[in-house]
């Protein structure tokens, strides 16, 4: 398999299983485009193998696996690609590691106990994503940009959270921090009163969140800034679908339609 082979493979992945990165990254340069791909496929690999079917044993061996792969070499697709990427923009393997730490603990943690906990898993699940991309999106401000990278990708994970809480109990998971779910008064995991005043709490944090994120902006270029605009653009076109259906992520869904993420793009383009 050739190296345009292997990226043509995670640019596909990425456009069938990550439509919000696929919007976002359509914007970049060939190159870039590329590398975001490649690391959103290994990041994919890491969830699918933590939300699988098999037993836990397989599962932490998996993981373990591909943390083994970042030093290894290619033997597929993903790998071939990502190790490209790596090699031309820097991309730090503790990021790609902390990505698998964030698997391994879906493995043997179910709840958390407050805000802190919680923060520590999105750091590794989505905050290392962003830790990642900074290498390639190219920031001038090499001091701040990876705290601002870090911030935008657990905004972002903290809005899956709410849009997935039906999704995650499903797989026996609550992330919503179990001492705010007691100050609430959260009993039941349905659009009461009591949950949508979590939930508002959660919002107004993401959103906190995502301001203190978007500082990244200011040290990208512009196609780069563009894409990261989009992703925050997308993911805060959840949040506000989710305060419309009055926090029923139960039975409404606040994923945006194919025409929403255009006009977002679209948006982005022409602010």
């Amino acid at each position: 398999m050739t190296v345009d082979e292997a990226y043509a493979e995670v640019i596909a992945v990425t456009r069938r299983e990550a439509k919000n990165f696929a919007y976002g990254i359509m914007v970049l340069p060939r190159a870039k485009r590329r590398a975001i791909a490649a690391i959103y496929a290994f990041a994919r690999q890491v969830d699918d193998v933590a939300d699988g079917d098999r037993s836990v044993e397989e599962k932490r061996a998996r993981l373990e696996e591909l943390r083994t792969s970042l030093d290894a070499l290619p033997t597929d697709a993903m790998s071939l690609a990502l190790h490209d990427a790596r090699a031309r923009f820097g991309i730090p393997r503790d990021a790609l590691a902390a990505l698998v730490d964030g698997g391994l603990q879906d493995l043997q943690q179910s709840t958390y106990a407050d805000f802190a906990e919680l923060r520590g898993y999105c750091e590794k699940v989505a905050g290392a994503v962003g830790l990642a991309c900074v290498p390639v999106y190219g920031s001038h401000d090499t001091e701040h940009a990876p705290t601002y990278a870090l911030e935008l990708g657990i905004a972002l994970q903290l809005i899956n959270i709410m849009r997935d809480v039906g999704e995650d109990l499903g797989l026996g998971r609550i992330y919503l921090p179990q001492d705010e779910l007691e100050r609430f008064g959260v009993s039941e995991f349905a659009p009461t009163p009591e949950f949508r005043a979590l939930m508002a709490f959660q919002a107004e944090r993401a959103r906190a969140q995502l301001a203190e994120g978007l500082k990244l902006l200011d040290s990208l270029d512009r196609r780069s800034s563009l894409c990261v605009a989009t992703f925050a653009g997308l993911y805060r076109g959840q949040l506000e679908r989710m305060e419309r259906n009055g926090f029923d992520v139960f039975s409404q869904d606040c994923r945006l339609s194919a025409p929403a993420k255009l006009a977002v793009v679209a948006r982005s383009l022409f602010a």
